[in-house]
């Protein structure tokens, strides 16, 4: 009983303090769990998904749009619409249309960012067409919100899409030395999207679209890969190389002009070949043309980057945390002369039946 006297005020405190906080009853609220930014005019179309709780514990969908000019003017007029107020605290999705994000999505983000009910983890996008027509669509029997944000994490998980967030996007953005990125998705029908390439970014706006066929090299240079595949192609025939892990190290070799070595490790399955069986030695051979067309076809897409002048990769934040005084105008001359050894270590550890 002694700890009495210190355990009552503490209890007393806890009380009062849960009587500060807001509380919404599911039923009595629109949880907007997607938001989609496109031009409409000289105007913006914001769009707002509400999932739809049926009796029979299926999913629905409702979309709220509004026109105009400021965003946070869109987002209070569709609150005058609604029966129930939007809340925003399962936002899961924030899409962009491409011509929105070609000029600037920053000022868009800045009104989720001080929504203190938004998680940094929402899943960001650029669309192909208008995000709009992408939530009305009808996805699965989870709801679209589900699908869609199932949609990238599989693919950041299992494919060649690197890993994105509001949170890795804003802190690419605002670290110097890197430029930012995001999946590009596209309707094919209303009951399926996917992804056909990566958005570049310059700063805050797409300057570029790496295609579908790219992104496997892409993220070897700025993620790595828990799962992937690829297809390799020679004079032995094609194969295919799945269920690969992969890692990178990039190291500034040196200054004056700028030289960087990029080294990137991969070990694969053999899951498919041309030939019903494989000859001795042939396992090798396919490393070592693996490792040829990784190192360049790499190497072409950072000359591309330095053509556009843009950095995804981040050799520009590298070459700072190596240099002292380093001088971010100086280097935007020096980057387009920089010059890249990039090498590939492929290990093929399994080939299955194939042998």
């Amino acid at each position: 009983m002694k700890n009495v006297p210190f355990i009552l005020p503490l209890l007393i405190c806890t009380i009062l303090f849960a009587g500060c906080v807001q509380k919404n009853v599911i039923d009595d609220v629109n949880i907007a769990t997607g938001v989609g930014v496109d031009k409409s005019g000289d105007q913006m179309l914001a769009s707002i998904m509400i999932p739809v709780f049926k009796p029979d514990k299926s999913f629905g969908n409702f979309t709220f749009t509004a026109k105009g000019n400021v965003i946070r003017d869109l987002l209070s007029e569709m609150q005058k619409k609604a029966s129930q107020p939007i809340v925003g605290g399962s936002l899961d999705l924030a899409f962009f249309g491409e011509d929105v994000a070609r000029e600037g999505i920053i000022k868009i983000l800045d009104v989720f960012l001080r929504d203190p009910s938004v998680g940094s983890r929402v899943q960001l996008a650029v669309v192909d067409g208008k995000a709009n027509d992408i939530f009305e669509g009808k996805y699965g029997d989870r709801g679209n919100a589900a699908y869609l944000t199932q949609l990238i994490k599989h693919n950041m998980k299992g494919e060649n899409l690197p890993l994105t967030n509001l949170h890795r996007f804003l802190a690419t953005f605002y670290q110097k030395g890197q430029d930012p990125y995001l999946p590009l998705l596209k309707k094919i029908n209303s009951h399926l999207v996917t992804i056909t390439g990566i958005a570049l970014f310059k700063d805050e706006k797409v300057v570029d679209i790496l295609s579908e066929n790219k992104m496997f090299y892409f993220k070897l240079l700025v993620d790595k890969h828990t799962m992937g595949s690829v297809e390799v192609k020679d004079k032995h025939g094609e194969s295919t190389v799945k269920s690969i892990k992969s890692k990178n190290k990039i190291r500034l070799t040196k200054r004056n002009p700028y030289e960087f070595a990029v080294t990137i490790k991969i070990n694969g399955f053999l899951t498919e070949h041309q030939d019903r069986t494989l000859k001795k030695g042939e396992i090798h051979k396919i490393e070592k043309q693996l490792e040829k067309q990784v190192a360049q076809e790499c190497t072409k897409m950072i000359k591309d980057f330095q053509k556009k002048e843009i950095d995804p990769v981040g050799f520009g934040h590298i070459a700072k945390t190596r240099t002292r005084n380093f001088d971010f105008n100086k280097w935007q001359e020096s980057y387009k002369s920089a010059q890249f050894k990039v090498t590939a270590d492929v290990k093929i550890i399994e080939f299955g039946v194939v042998e």
